[in-house]
């Protein structure tokens, strides 16, 4: 629960955790559930002092996830002096790893459409049936392995999928996902698949 008392004063050293927590990447409620009461109980005070630096945060008590996101500056026009300097960078996705999000983010919804786990866990070999048809050099298995590989390491960097212990080797699609494959992307994914369908055919 937030702080409901608007005249008490934050805790400092809270404060101070949750923000540097919030800067080094996502916080998870599952993940770190003592830094995750605070950042719930800190919630006005973290909100405003990220905002001094051109920082937004998103927090999904529903999903239990929070990150922080760059305020983008509209003003064109303004001085460069007055232009906050970017602190969280952009991070550009290659093409098969933006497939990979956009598939995962497409297996969230069919799975939750079905009110089953709300946990989405894959094994390799399912992740692989999903992209193999959209990638090059599908005749070469143990080299499409090794690619199919290298992009769900990036994707699990981003923060997207957690490896689980265990053999064969699995992984959960971690929710906030759906920050970044939004309804937009999805309500033309028919659209975007055939590019990407396109785009694997030029290369083989």
């Amino acid at each position: 629960m937030k702080n409901e008392n608007p005249n008490s004063a934050p805790d400092n050293a809270s404060l101070g955790v949750v923000a540097v927590h919030l800067m080094k990447g996502v916080v998870y409620r599952d993940q770190n559930p003592a830094v995750w009461q605070q950042l719930e109980e800190l919630h006005g005070p973290v909100l405003d002092y990220v905002r001094i630096m051109g920082l937004d945060l998103i927090l999904d008590e529903a999903e239990g996830y929070a990150f922080l996101r760059q305020l983008d500056d509209d003003a064109e026009d303004a001085p460069e002096q007055t232009k906050m300097p970017r602190l969280v960078a952009r991070r550009p996705l290659s093409f098969p790893v933006s497939l990979l999000c956009v598939l995962l983010r497409k297996k969230m919804v069919e799975q939750d459409a079905s009110g089953g786990d709300t946990r989405l866990i894959l094994t390799r070999e399912q992740i692989v049936e999903m992209m193999r048809v959209f990638l090059p050099d599908r005749a070469n298995e143990a080299r499409l392995f090794d690619q199919i590989d290298t992009h769900i390491n990036k994707v699990s960097e981003f923060g997207f999928l957690k490896k689980l212990a265990g053999n064969p080797p699995a992984w959960e699609v971690r929710r906030i996902i759906k920050a970044l494959v939004d309804a937009d992307w999805l309500a033309d994914f028919n659209d975007k698949l055939k590019v990407y369908r396109d785009h694997a055919d030029t290369l083989v």
